[in-house]
């Protein structure tokens, strides 16, 4: 598969002209070679994640996480360092679709609300749209098919994520009948989907006054674990497009542990 083909076929999941203005989706590390016969999708680009992706052959990365939001020089050996050695000495291109697929709620971002059936589904954070039929936008708000407590719908969660650094935070609520999410970094988000009717919103990286001042409740299940699960969904579909590509999932764990005591 040509390499320009395989790009085109993740910008239409991920359009890259709907990234965001401070982001830097696309081509990180560009390549000599013109194609392609397998890939690798990962979360985050990290010398690990590129090692891994290159012992299983894979002649091009996908990776959600942009290697670097500040372009620098590699004048110093660290992680950045390595992945660029890594990459140019393979000669395998490197993409990111960062807020590029996190404003497509029809792709793999969506998954969540597919695994819990959500339904009457709104964006919270709208983004203009070239294609008028298409809704862009960060976080999705949907309707339960019958209310739950907030532990049912937690049970529910840990068959699907790791929630061994959760915390839940806000007010206590009653029977949930609508919640909202959004991957990643999305406590921002918070008042839109408490506007949007939300009893419960789940996101990561919840600071402590965003928690404190919190008038729904806030599952802050971290920032790797929702995001783990929409690249290994993205993976298959581009398992279902690339006819004859192999296409491998690069697994990773949370930074965050917890803290065991004796």
């Amino acid at each position: 598969m040509q390499v320009a083909e395989l790009i085109n076929t993740i910008e239409e999941t991920a359009p890259l002209e709907a990234a965001a203005s401070w982001d830097i989706s696309g081509l990180q590390v560009t390549a000599l070679r013109q194609e392609v016969s397998s890939i690798a999708v990962c979360l985050d680009p990290t010398p690990q994640s590129v090692r891994q992706s290159l012992d299983l052959g894979a002649q091009f990365i996908l990776s959600h996480h942009p290697l670097t939001l500040k372009p620098a020089l590699p004048a110093k050996l660290d992680a950045y360092h390595e992945v660029l050695r890594l990459l140019i000495r393979a000669d395998v291109p490197l993409y990111a679709a960062h807020t590029s697929l996190d404003v497509n709620p029809r792709g793999p971002v969506g998954w969540l609300a597919e695994d819990l059936k959500l339904v009457n589904l709104t964006v919270l954070e709208p983004v203009p749209s070239k294609i008028e039929e298409r809704m862009l936008g960060y976080g999705l708000a949907g309707d339960l098919p019958q209310p739950q407590t907030v532990e049912h719908i937690i049970r529910a969660l840990e068959s699907i994520l790791d929630l061994s650094t959760a915390t839940l935070s806000g007010p206590p609520p009653g029977k949930i009948h609508r919640l909202a999410y959004c991957t990643g970094s999305g406590s921002s988000l918070l008042a839109a989907a408490h506007k949007a009717g939300a009893q419960l919103f789940i996101t990561g990286d919840v600071k402590y006054h965003t928690a404190l001042d919190a008038e729904i409740s806030l599952l802050d299940v971290g920032h790797h674990s929702l995001e783990e699960e929409m690249m290994r969904r993205m993976c298959h579909v581009l398992q279902q497009r690339c006819n004859g590509l192999t296409v491998h999932f690069v697994p990773s764990a949370s930074p965050f542990r917890t803290v065991a005591l004796s």
